[in-house]
């Protein structure tokens, strides 16, 4: 039983590991006929890749991407397209240390998944965590760029609004602001801020959480089903399923809980353009599964990066208690990078329902 794929239509399939001599995916179910270079997919890759500011893993990595298979060019269009056929994407890696995790081969890292990943398979990769790293999200990247070209009506964009303890004013917010700064923070007041924060939380040898905010702006109405196609739940789902990630919210989310029914309702007029015009959006751009033609919008929440220099107190393979510190180069804030991925991740559930209410409406 295998469990690395995901969505309907257009279905990803990701593959390798961190130490691995490469990582990709399949993209299975892309239209034909759609431009496709190397160089769109290696726009986004840039965003996500490790080693480009202090704040950040200085592991470095170019996450050149190759496309395998599913293009050709066609002289008729003199450009290259997709052919409808499963797409191929491949990552090498090419500055794995593996060494620096010699002496945790056989002990457990509290927080991270060593010890579930053995009691499962009875066997696991130690070197930056195998299959479970977040390595692993570069694939997820690459994939969200072919989802993009699916529906290139819809602005898929992502933003880091808190920071540990400390939020974004929403006040302030400016997504020019976003690729100015290295935490693609829409806020320029708190990017300063957090700057000497996490210096602070970096050479302490430690790390911090962090929350996302994605909005997709373009979608029309009528994506998603109901009742198990709903497409905020799997919106949820693919979110959830980023490393690190312990909490999901669409629109207000869990704040939902504390408004009365008459705050919480988008109550809608009509608009001069003829369609509905909502005057809220509470319900981050889904009613009852189903897209509204608001802006979708979604959270989520980055738990600290686990790999820590303070020592910890865990077990070994062989049931021992041991004390642990996890040398190498992480994340001080796994948050920040995830930004790109969770873009990604929407990108392709949003393709998935265009697709499916493409297939079941015409």
């Amino acid at each position: 039983m295998s469990h690395n794929s995901f969505g309907h239509l257009f279905r990803v399939t990701t593959f390798g590991e961190s130490h691995g001599p490469a990582l990709g995916c399949v993209v299975d179910g892309c239209p034909p006929n759609i431009a496709l270079e190397a160089a769109e997919i290696q726009a986004f890759l840039d965003k996500r890749r490790p080693g480009q500011s202090r704040f950040t893993t200085q592991r470095q990595e170019p996450d050149a991407v190759k496309i395998l298979s599913g293009v050709f060019f066609d002289e008729r269009a003199g450009k290259q397209v997709t052919t409808g056929t499963p797409i191929a994407l491949m990552i090498e890696n090419t500055d794995q240390r593996s060494k620096d995790y010699a002496d945790i081969k056989d002990k457990y890292r509290p927080g991270h998944a060593d010890y579930v990943y053995d009691a499962k398979y009875g066997v696991r990769d130690y070197r930056g965590g195998g299959r479970s790293s977040a390595r692993e999200t570069a694939a997820r990247v690459a994939a969200g760029a072919v989802a993009r070209k699916i529906v290139p009506q819809v602005k898929v964009r992502g933003a880091l609004v808190q920071l540990g303890p400390h939020r974004i004013d929403p006040a302030r917010w400016d997504w020019d602001e976003v690729d100015r700064n290295p935490f693609f923070c829409p806020d320029p007041v708190a990017a300063q801020a957090w700057e000497a924060y996490l210096d602070g939380v970096r050479k302490a040898g430690s790390s911090i959480g962090a929350i996302v905010e994605l909005v997709a702006e373009g979608v029309p109405p009528g994506w998603g089903a109901p009742v198990y196609g709903k497409l905020d739940a799997d919106l949820a789902g693919a979110l959830m399923s980023i490393n690190a990630v312990k909490g999901v919210e669409i629109g207000a989310g869990f704040a939902s809980a504390a408004l009365t029914g008459e705050e919480n309702a988008d109550e809608m007029r009509m608009g001069n353009d003829g369609k509905p015009l909502f005057l809220s959006n509470h319900a981050g751009g889904v009613l009852g599964g189903i897209s509204s033609g608001q802006p979708v919008v979604a959270r989520f929440a980055v738990k600290p990066t686990s790999s820590i220099l303070t020592p910890r107190r865990t077990i070994d393979r062989a049931g021992h208690e041991a004390e642990i510190l996890t040398k190498g180069r992480h994340d001080p804030s796994v948050g920040i990078r995830a930004v790109p991925v969770g873009e990604a991740m929407m990108a392709c559930v949003l393709a998935d329902h265009f697709l499916r209410h493409r297939g079941q409406i015409g």
